[in-house]
């Protein structure tokens, strides 16, 4: 029997990531680049300390929302990690406009316009691309304390699914990633929002969270970079509309 085994080598691909300082984003432009990429990277922070070409956006104003698509489009990415995303908390009781405007702004708005700027230029290259987008275990479920935040990433995984049917004519591949929880430094302030909502010591919600997970632990950013690398390399040539979980057993799909 002869083994067709496909590669994970990245060599000669250009990869384009948001939100890409810190935790993940960090974690998936390091992959990338170990295996061969050319790695462009963005996000809000003034500079980045890593293997990729950086340009800091504001997704939620227009002007900067253009100015990254415009730069998606210079680039011209094989694989785009979409990966920007903000939190927040509050009940249906409590989380108002302001915070609903906010989330969805990076979490749906930016995250679809960057998205159709990568679908775009792959179309008009005639590029093979794989756009992976970052959803969240909140997506599969309704949590009382983070609503918004809930819907955003429900958004993320129907859009992917639409997204992933529309570029299969143009061979363009189309996944997500549900991380679970994951041990990124946004977990303390996730931490310090579950000690207000819940009156709890700062560090509870944290180690309960880990203590619950069937695999018993909170997962690492390279638990998701590697999914990401997974996504992104022929791989998963077959794979398309899909959502992978990357969560430890805490949700059953």
């Amino acid at each position: 029997m002869t083994l067709n085994a496909a590669p994970t080598d990245l060599t000669g691909k250009v990869a384009f990531v948001t939100g890409a300082v810190g935790g993940i984003g960090a974690s998936a432009v390091a992959h990338f680049a170990a295996l061969g990429a050319k790695v462009y990277a963005t996000d809000i922070a003034d500079s980045f300390d890593g293997s990729a070409t950086y340009r800091a956006f504001n997704l939620l104003d227009d002007k900067g929302l253009n100015a990254c698509r415009d730069w998606i489009g210079e680039v011209k990415p094989d694989i785009f990690f979409n990966n920007a995303a903000i939190f927040d908390m509050g009940t249906v009781l409590e989380a108002d406009l302001a915070q609903y405007d906010r989330l969805f702004g990076v979490n749906v708005r930016a995250f679809y316009a960057v998205m159709q700027a990568a679908a775009q230029s792959m179309v008009a290259h005639g590029q093979h691309g794989s756009i992976i987008n970052m959803a969240s275990q909140a997506g599969h479920r309704g949590e009382a304390l983070v609503a918004h935040y809930c819907a955003t990433k429900a958004a993320v995984i129907s859009y992917t699914q639409s997204a992933a049917l529309a570029l299969a004519p143009h061979k363009i591949r189309v996944n997500a990633i549900s991380p679970g929880v994951i041990d990124t430094p946004m977990w303390k302030d996730v931490d310090a929002l579950f000690a207000k909502f819940e009156n709890k010591p700062l560090g509870q919600k944290k180690r309960e969270v880990g203590e619950v997970v069937p695999l018993g632990y909170m997962g690492a950013p390279d638990d998701v970079a590697r999914a990401a690398v997974f996504l992104a390399s022929d791989q998963s040539a077959y794979m398309t509309a899909q959502t992978l979980g990357v969560d430890g057993g805490n949700v059953l799909r």
